[in-house]
C-alpha cells in the first residue's frame, strides 16, 4: 500500500458522512415541511420540489450531487499525484477511488443522521460519476441527457433515472471498448460499479415501479 492508497482509505468515511448530510430534509424545515411526512415521504430532490416547487428541487439537487462530486474530485486529485510516478493507474487504484464515491452514495442511501434511511441516490450517484473524470464523465453527460429527454416526454422523474442509470452503464462500457480502454482489465472495477449504482437505483425506486404497475405514479409538475 503506497500513501495515495492511504489517504484514499482516510477518505471513505469522511465522504460516507458528507454524503449522510440530508440537505433536502434541512430544506424543506426551513420552509416549515418534513418531507418525510409529506409527498412520496422521500427526502430527495423530486418530493421537495413537490412540495416547495422547481427552485427548491434544484437547490436539493445541486447539493445532493455535490456530496457525490466534492470526494471524488478530492480523490482524484491524489490520484495525479500518484500518476506522476507510475505509467497507470492499477485495478486497485480506480477500486479505491470507486469506493470512496460508493461511500458518499451510501450515505445518502443509509443517513447516519437519519437512523440509516435517506433518499434514492440519484443525484449523489450523478455527483460521483462526474467527478471520476474522464472514464465516468462522457458516460454522466449522456445519460443526463437521456435522462432530461424522458423526463421532458414522461414527466416522471423515476422512469426517466432508472432508465438514465442504466444507459450510464453501457455508454461506458460502448465507449470503453470503442476508445480500447481496460474495460475488462485494470478498469474492471469501473464496469462493476456502473451496474452497481444501477442496480441500487433501480432497487431504491421499488414503490415507484408498483405505483408505475397501477398507474398511480405521479409526474412531476401535478397534485394527482
Amino acid at each position: 500500500m503506497n500513501w495515495a492508497h492511504t489517504v484514499l482509505l482516510s477518505m471513505i468515511p469522511a465522504a460516507y458522512v458528507l454524503g449522510s448530510v440530508p440537505f433536502g430534509l434541512i430544506i424543506a424545515r426551513t420552509r416549515g415541511i418534513d418531507p418525510r411526512q409529506a409527498g412520496s415521504g422521500n427526502i430527495g430532490a423530486t418530493n421537495v420540489g413537490r412540495l416547495l416547487g422547481g427552485r427548491f428541487f434544484a437547490i436539493v439537487f445541486i447539493l445532493d450531487l455535490l456530496k457525490g462530486l466534492t470526494p471524488m474530485l478530492a480523490a482524484g486529485i491524489v490520484l495525479m499525484k500518484l500518476r506522476g510516478t507510475s505509467d497507470s493507474y492499477r485495478a486497485v487504484d480506480y477500486a479505491l477511488w470507486l469506493v470512496v464515491g460508493l461511500a458518499a452514495i451510501l450515505g445518502h442511501l443509509f443517513s447516519l443522521f437519519l437512523k440509516f434511511k435517506g433518499g434514492k441516490g440519484v443525484a449523489t450517484s450523478a455527483g460521483v460519476t462526474l467527478g471520476l473524470f474522464p472514464y465516468f464523465t462522457a458516460p454522466a453527460l449522456a445519460a443526463a441527457m437521456i435522462w432530461l429527454i424522458l423526463f421532458g416526454l414522461t414527466r416522471y422523474v423515476s422512469v426517466a433515472s432508472m432508465i438514465a442509470v442504466v444507459s450510464f452503464a453501457l455508454v461506458y462500457l460502448g465507449i470503453g471498448l470503442s476508445c480500447h480502454w481496460p474495460v475488462l482489465g485494470a478498469q474492471w472495477p469501473l464496469l462493476a460499479f456502473a451496474c452497481l449504482m444501477a442496480a441500487m437505483i433501480v432497487y431504491k425506486h421499488r414503490g415507484n415501479l408498483a405505483r408505475l404497475r397501477t398507474g398511480t405514479e405521479h409526474r412531476f409538475g401535478t397534485t394527482s
